[in-house]
């Protein structure tokens, strides 16, 4: 699958899948295969990057200055309670953080981690 820098990618089904979902309001947001990374910094603590997110909606751009040089981002929201979740990266301006372009950056807080367990009864 290609990726593209201009819009994020979605996915569209989660049957049996672990996923991560909205901490307010439990909109599924991710799989939880789609993790890149654990170790990145969003605004109010630790964030996930992500290959891809659903049930979101991407604000407007801004060039925003982080830890790893400038970006350009857009805020990313909760489709379902518009929650503030992290952001997108539309471009990086350092070639070193180009890996970054087209990813998200959700915010650990802010999700909830829901697993496909079944218990034996």
């Amino acid at each position: 699958m290609s990726t593209s820098t201009d819009s994020p990618q979605v996915i569209q089904t989660y049957n049996g899948h672990p996923t991560f979902s909205c901490a307010n309001c439990a909109a599924t947001i991710s799989l939880q295969d789609e993790l890149i990374s654990k170790s990145f910094s969003g605004r109010d603590g630790r964030g996930y990057l992500m290959h891809s997110a659903v049930n979101v909606k991407v604000g407007r751009r801004e060039e925003r200055s982080l830890l790893t040089g400038v970006h350009t981002v857009a805020d990313v929201f909760c489709a379902g309670c518009n929650d503030r979740l992290g952001w997108y990266y539309h471009q990086a301006s350092d070639y070193a953080q180009k890996y970054k372009e087209g990813k998200f950056l959700l915010e650990r807080e802010r999700l909830v981690k829901e697993n496909a367990w079944k218990l034996n009864e």
